[in-house]
Formats: structure tokens, sequence, C-alpha cells
């Protein structure tokens, strides 16, 4: 298998990643200006929530084999900021799974937290990789944060896709807390 072949498949992960996230952002915006939006979320959320913590799982568990794909078969050396992004994803892959496997929601307030993390980490990477923002004196000037291996769907990059899977993790986590808390198990 081609590392293009790859990046096209991870790219598709990332846009389900963003579309599920897109979804669940219009269903509770849209839940506070419509009926039927707010039953419609319900139902998502009834529907998707027993499997939110799994699914979060996957997510971080693909999210950590891809990186470690890039480094490690394609010969991608992380630059700084995908350290940081890698210190924010590779925790959520045994604290989110030993969670699914016990099936213990309460792990995901935590995951929670992990994720928000690594949020920021992708958004300023994205940033530095389009020019918006310069690179900091500790991006190493031999490995730049700014230097994109991956491009695919002309926005796609690997802090985009860690982005996306952040995201939808958090997205999951936070209905597998909210159905926890709320009884809805």
């Amino acid at each position: 298998m081609t590392t293009e072949t790859v990046s096209r498949f991870l790219a598709m992960l990332a846009v389900v990643a963003e579309l599920a996230t897109i979804t669940a952002i219009v269903l509770v915006v849209g839940s506070r200006l419509s009926p039927n939006l707010r039953a419609l979320g319900r139902r998502a959320v009834e529907t998707v929530a027993p499997s939110a913590l799994p699914l979060a799982a996957v997510v971080a568990s693909v999210a950590m084999a891809g990186s470690l794909y890039y480094s490690e078969v394609a010969n991608f050396p992380p630059c700084v900021l995908c350290w940081y992004q890698r210190i924010a994803m590779y925790p959520l892959v045994p604290l989110l799974g030993l969670g699914a496997i016990r099936r213990d929601a309460g792990v995901a307030l935590y995951g929670v937290v992990i994720a928000g993390l690594g949020v920021p980490i992708s958004i300023y990477h994205i940033l530095v990789e389009r020019g918006v923002v310069k690179e900091s004196i500790a991006c190493d000037p031999n490995n730049p944060c700014s230097l994109i291996w991956v491009k695919e769907f002309g926005y796609l990059t690997i802090p985009t896709m860690a982005l996306s899977g952040f995201l939808l993790i958090f997205t999951l986590l936070i209905i597998s807390h909210r159905s926890e808390v709320h009884g809805h198990r």
C-alpha cells in the first residue's frame, strides 16, 4: 500500500469525522430554534450514546496508527507541533479503550479535557502551515512545523486530520458524558 493510498484513506476518514462533528453542532444549535431539530437531536444522541465511548477509542486508535504510519513507514519526521499533538492523542487510546472495555463512561470527562487540549495545538499548527502565524523559535529549522507532507482534497494536511480526530473524539465524549449524567443509557 502506498503512502498516497493511506493518505487518501485517512483523509476520507477525516472528512467523515468533520461531517459528524458539523452535524452534531447543527443539531445542538438547531435544537434551540426548532422542536423538530430538538427531537432529531435527541434521537441521534440516543442512537449514538451507547457506542460513543468505543467509537471515540477507535478514532483515537486510528489517529495514533496514522501518525505512526507517517513517521515510521512513510518516514515523515514529526515536527515539534506534531509531537505536541501526539502527546494529546496517544494517552486517549488506553484511557478510552479501557473505559470502553470496562463500560466506564466516567473516563469521558478526562478524555474531553485531553482532546480539548489537542484542539488548540492542531489549530495553531494549521495556522503555522498556512503562514497565518510565524513559526516559533520552538520549531526546528531542519524540520519546520510549516512543512506540509500531505495535502488531500485541497485542504487536509496531517494537523488538519488530527484536528478532525480531536473534534470528533471531543463530540463523542460529550455525548457519552451527557447521556451518562442524564441517565440515557
